[in-house]
């Protein structure tokens, strides 16, 4: 029996991929967490992750491997939106998305305020939401920190197989 360590990388990652969408998914309706729409997009790269990370470990070595290197791109996807959302968290850029913006309802009558509010609540980009109490680093920016751990892990791992067990 031969050793597929591109199956192995493939599984890891799928884990790390569903882990952190079960985080976000636990956070947000057991724990009563309201994303903004800047959270919602950052769940897409582990979402892409996870369809990629079942591609490489159905697939033969050489496109595994291709495809768990594209899945390091996806994760950095994912970094630099965390990265982006971690800048409005932190007031160092305004928002680039526009919904998560706050309306503006300076000089308008009530009636006028109640038909500008949105269908659902909505919750400003601006304002980070922290998993773990008295740690001052925000879900977005320990999402930064995730992609970049995990995208650095299966980097590594890729790069030492190379010439060996990939072929």
């Amino acid at each position: 029996m031969t050793r597929r360590p591109e199956k192995a990388l493939a599984l890891a990652a799928l884990a790390a991929c569903a882990a952190a969408l079960v985080v976000a998914e636990v956070a947000q309706h057991l724990l009563g967490f309201i994303p903004c729409d800047f959270c919602l997009l950052e769940r897409w790269p582990y979402r892409v992750g996870m369809v990629v990370a079942l591609l490489a470990w159905g697939s033969p070595r050489r496109p595994a491997r291709v495809l768990l290197w594209g899945l390091v791109v996806v994760l950095l996807v994912g970094a630099g939106l965390s990265l982006t959302h971690t800048g409005v968290e932190l007031h160092w850029w305004p928002d680039p998305i526009a919904a998560c913006s706050a309306p503006d309802f300076r000089g308008m009558t009530i009636a006028q305020r109640l038909a500008a509010m949105p269908a659902r609540p909505a919750k400003s980009c601006s304002e980070p939401d922290f998993l773990i109490p008295g740690l001052p680093l925000s879900m977005t920016q320990m999402g930064l920190i995730y992609a970049l751990a995990v995208s650095s892990c299966l980097a590594i791992c890729l790069s030492r197989s190379k010439g060996r067990s990939f072929r």
